[in-house]
């Protein structure tokens, strides 16, 4: 902390060895940071992915993510994430109560469906059911994928209409298909998430605003999903990984997420940024610590 006033009465030699000691070597200055975020905004959204989901060719990252502190990776966070999500995809704490819920929520997405909201025109649902068939070929949502794939990336239900629905709710009530709902979450989402979240040196705050950002616009590497949102806030602000301020990072992640979500759906509401996120991130609990209490959609939740 600067102390002006008693700078005023030191001796000459004294403020030349303060100004040297303000100019710290070890602490990167504007340029420096400017350099190496100039060299990550310009690691492609492929390469991104690619470390994320622990490529072989990125395999030397392990070493950065073994050496982190768990963060959401913790049983408890973990937990508390995916309440957390639960609360904003479908208005409950109860995320083990959501494997058989299906719904058109009229956003362009087809049915959103289960404990993350996969979505039938979203490519993640039908990876789902692609993936769990291969264990389990006589599934009652089996007969549904010649439709499920001709309707991905639309928001169509042509062949999935009437019988989709009760299929998915029938078959979410055997223990094989909520493992997998589980695994797929993890898989394509979370684990991905969390690991890139470290790779940027993010607090456990910061890997759930990376975990529900992927949530909810995918982990694609379009204009339009995680990746490409990640790619526009490198062009703005340097990750702590970069020697940037994780609180401006976030800052500028949650403004250029908000924006997205308000260009691509301006009538789908942003509360799990401007009541939930923002406010851990202004509140200073960037470990996300309990109790914690947000607001979503005009409903309070708290967990202890």
């Amino acid at each position: 902390m600067k102390r002006p006033g008693i700078l005023l009465f030191v001796a000459a030699p004294v403020v030349a060895l303060v100004v040297l000691l303000a100019v710290n070597p070890r602490d990167p200055g504007p340029s420096a940071e400017t350099g190496k975020r100039t060299a990550v905004s310009q690691e492609s959204r492929e390469d991104a992915k690619a470390r994320a989901e622990r490529s072989e060719e990125e395999s030397e990252d392990d070493d950065v993510v073994a050496d982190a502190p768990p963060g959401l990776a913790a049983a408890g966070k973990k937990e508390l994430a995916q309440r957390l999500v639960a609360s904003a995809v479908n208005s409950t704490l109860d995320w083990r109560s959501t494997y058989a819920a299906i719904e058109d929520f009229g956003d362009g997405q087809g049915y959103t469906a289960g404990i993350i909201g996969f979505c039938t025109g979203t490519q993640d649902l039908l990876t789902l059911v692609e993936r769990y068939t291969e264990g389990h070929p006589d599934n009652g949502l089996a007969p549904y994928l010649p439709a499920l794939r001709e309707v991905n990336g639309t928001d169509s239900h042509e062949g999935l209409d009437p019988g989709f629905t009760a299929a998915w709710k029938a078959e979410s009530e055997r223990p094989a298909f909520r493992k997998a709902q589980e695994a797929e979450r993890d898989r394509s989402y979370f684990r991905p998430a969390v690991r890139l979240a470290k790779l940027d040196g993010l607090s456990t705050l910061g890997q759930f605003i990376y975990y529900d950002a992927m949530v909810f616009h995918g982990p694609g590497i379009d204009p339009d999903s995680f990746y490409g949102l990640r790619e526009r806030v490198l062009k703005q602000a340097g990750t702590p990984a970069m020697g940037g301020s994780e609180t401006a990072y976030l800052d500028v992640f949650l403004k250029l997420h908000r924006k997205a979500i308000k260009d691509k759906r301006p009538d789908v509401g942003t509360d799990r940024i401007d009541a939930a996120q923002r406010q851990f991130l202004n509140d200073g609990n960037m470990d996300l610590d309990t109790p914690l209490v947000w607001t979503m959609y005009g409903k309070t939740y708290r967990v202890e």
